[in-house]
């Protein structure tokens, strides 16, 4: 779009990633004389505003400065010897797989931090909450740009502790113990993961996630490939999360601060997603090819199991919560994700990394939603919501309201909006998966899932009916009492979610232009 030299292509790359570390530090120092404002606090939150705007200014600029015309080759590179002995470097570089999620991480983080400013989850010190914000924005950013299996471990890894932090000292109810399952099921996930990544480096003599990619597995027995999928994939599935690992969402999601839940559903699942196209399928394909249609079988079950969970939370007198709900449906929609992946097709393909995008906006924009919700009732169990006192927000609240059905809808994969493509895409890779699979396996996978929509469509819409619009048997004959409509703020924080999405539905060539050319190269072992 703009010429911008390699150099400082390189230097806006580093510094996209290495910034909020520096931020994070500088979080906890006192601020500069004159520059508190009305208190410390507000001087810290303005703080993280300021450099996770910084980061988002950044990350366009990569954007605009990338080379569209060619977006299979990595570019803004950076590669130097880090620990020689081991053959560890820190090879940084962007294509046009990992741009879109990057962009992605910049903006949600900076969503986040703008809502925070006004609306501070309660908790400890401002300064830790910014600081390990900004810490988890170094990790998310770095396992997108990283092109090194140890330095992709250590930017795996280096999300926990914060996204621990966050949910065990500002979340709500039951918050430490879901923390704790939060952090064993990802650490127990990540051991084994280790164990596949350095099976990979030894074996193949580099750790150079390009090399590898370009050798596309030729200097790995079907065994070690096998080995190294079985062990690296339960590490990414844990972390995706995959039906039957899936059990420390919901807990995690429901006792999360607002912004927890916007960047874990956002951010942190689509890492795992993002592993199985940058290593799994280049550097084992015949490892890949083997076990496709186990994770194929395992996505389907999680559509279906995912979108059962939800009707059963939606139903009346179930006492569902609705930010669990929406942490199932997640299990749902990565599903899709996962079974576009095993397909091992351009489209499929495709279709997941469109998914992928569109599941962080939409799910991203319904937790801010949802957030936004509980603070003005107290609660999100469903009942209460749909009852005498509860949203009715189509009355009480209409731009609410409206934002509410936006969301559902555009989850549900409504054509048009961002959640129709990647999904539909994603059953389109099913139907003609790649040589070698089996057809009548996969075409039995693609109906799973597209009963599954059926499905989504149900609950999403139950939910709308009962939150907009209440239990006709319970409201109150007179007109419903208005509560607070969207504030600035929230205006502000959620209008980018909406307009992406709109513009991704509308506009699918904007992503796939950038995904398709670089899906081509990886499938074809960087030959293409």
């Amino acid at each position: 779009m703009i010429d911008i030299s390699a150099s400082v292509m390189q230097f806006l790359l580093a510094f996209t990633v290495a910034l909020p570390l520096l931020g994070a530090a500088a979080a906890l120092l006192p601020p500069p004389p004159g520059l508190k404002g009305r208190s410390p606090e507000q001087a810290v939150l303005r703080h993280g505003v300021t450099v996770t705007g910084a980061v988002l200014a950044a990350a366009v600029a990569l954007t605009l400065g990338f080379d569209h015309d060619d977006p299979s080759r990595f570019q803004a590179t950076t590669d130097i010897s880090w620990i020689p002995a081991l053959n560890v470097r820190i090879h940084l570089g962007i294509d046009g797989i990992s741009l879109p999620l990057l962009l992605m991480t910049a903006l949600l983080f900076f969503l986040c931090a703008v809502y925070s400013y006004f609306k501070l989850p309660a908790g400890p010190s401002p300064k830790a909450f910014v600081a390990l914000l900004l810490v988890l924005e170094s990790g998310t950013l770095a396992t997108f740009a990283v092109l090194d299996l140890l330095l992709f471990f250590l930017a795996f890894e280096m999300v926990l502790i914060p996204m621990y932090f966050l949910i065990a000292r500002w979340g709500g109810a039951q918050r430490q113990a879901a923390a704790w399952k939060f952090i064993l099921y990802t650490l127990l996930g990540s051991v084994v993961m280790l164990l596949g990544l350095l099976l990979i480096g030894v074996n193949a003599g580099t750790f150079d996630m390009v090399a590898l990619a370009s050798d596309n597995g030729r200097e790995l027995s079907h065994t070690t490939q096998l080995l190294a999928v079985l062990a690296i994939g339960i590490g990414l599935a844990v972390k995706t999360p995959m039906w039957p690992l899936h059990s420390w969402l919901p807990d995690a999601h429901t006792a999360a601060p607002t912004v927890g839940s916007v960047l874990l559903a956002g951010v942190l699942l689509k890492m795992g997603t993002y592993g199985f196209v940058r290593i799994l399928l280049p550097a084992t394909p015949d490892g890949m090819q083997t076990l496709a249609p186990y994770l194929a079988a395992f996505a389907a079950v999680g559509i279906i199991y995912g979108s059962l969970a939800c009707l059963a939370l939606a139903r009346k007198g179930a006492k569902g919560d609705l930010k669990r709900l929406i942490a199932y449906s997640s299990v749902g929609h990565m599903g899709f994700v996962l079974l576009g992946i095993a397909t091992m097709t351009p489209t499929g393909v495709n279709g997941a990394l469109f998914a992928n995008i569109a599941h962080g906006l939409i799910t991203g924009l319904l937790f801010f939603l949802v957030g936004a919700l509980k603070d003005r009732y107290g609660s999100t169990d469903l009942d209460t919501l749909a009852g005498a006192t509860g949203a009715a927000l189509y009355g009480r609240a209409p731009r609410f309201g409206a934002l509410l059905a936006f969301g559902a809808v555009a989850s549900l994969g409504l054509p048009g909006l961002a959640g129709f493509w990647g999904e539909m895409l994603a059953l389109f890779g099913a139907f003609d998966p790649a040589e070698g699979l089996s057809r009548p396996a996969f075409l039995t996978f693609m109906a799973i899932g597209a009963f599954g929509t059926l499905l989504t469509a149900a609950y999403l819409l139950i939910v709308v009916r009962r939150v907009c619009m209440g239990d006709p048997a319970a409201l109150p004959e007179a007109a419903p009492a208005a509560v607070a409509d969207v504030r600035h703020y929230e205006f502000a924080a959620w209008t980018p979610l909406v307009a992406l999405t709109v513009l991704a539905g509308l506009w699918p060539a904007v992503l796939l232009g950038l995904t398709d050319p670089a899906v081509q190269k990886l499938l074809a072992g960087g030959n293409a």
